[in-house]
């Protein structure tokens, strides 16, 4: 998932800020998502599964080249993402580092990440509020190796709050 702010979207999700000012790697329920101008763009409000990623960019091309070895062509996060994000005059430099929601990386005393099957069980989810207008960028994972070589449509809902 990435975040821009609706009304100037150079404003957009970053991952060092949110690490930075969260005071962890492990974002979960009760940590906010901030913007590249230390702004709170989300709150996560629920988060059942309680493991997901801020450190791995979107997948690409190349990443299937270069961390999974493979010379063929494989559709990507990153194609997902700034080909549907063009309708809003974004372009593809403009893709932050994603919030990847469920997605378990794992990191050992060395520093050396791997990605591991996802912990989240069916029904799971994440419950985040806004908190400036957003364009949001979602795409379900297209790696298999981070999907236990499984792929499942994304389920999001919309909820306008109550004022």
């Amino acid at each position: 998932m990435v975040l821009f702010n609706a009304e100037d979207k150079r404003e957009k999700l970053s991952s060092g800020k949110t690490l930075d000012f969260e005071e962890t790697i492990l974002i979960t329920k009760g940590h906010h998502l901030w913007s590249n101008r230390s702004h709170k763009m989300m709150e996560i409000l629920e988060d059942t599964n309680g493991r997901n990623d801020f450190l791995l960019a979107p997948c690409s091309p190349e990443t299937f080249q270069i961390m999974y070895q493979n010379p063929e062509y494989h559709p990507s996060c990153f194609e997902n993402l700034y080909t549907n994000l063009a309708a809003f005059g974004l372009e593809p430099d403009d893709v932050p580092t994603a919030f990847n929601i469920f997605m378990n990386v794992q990191f050992s005393a060395d520093g050396k990440l791997t990605v591991a099957p996802p912990t989240s069980k069916a029904g799971d989810y994440v419950l985040l509020e806004a908190k400036m207008d957003l364009i949001v960028g979602l795409t379900a994972c297209s790696a298999e190796q981070s999907n236990n070589y499984s792929f499942k449509p994304i389920q999001y809902e919309i909820i306008r709050a109550q004022n």
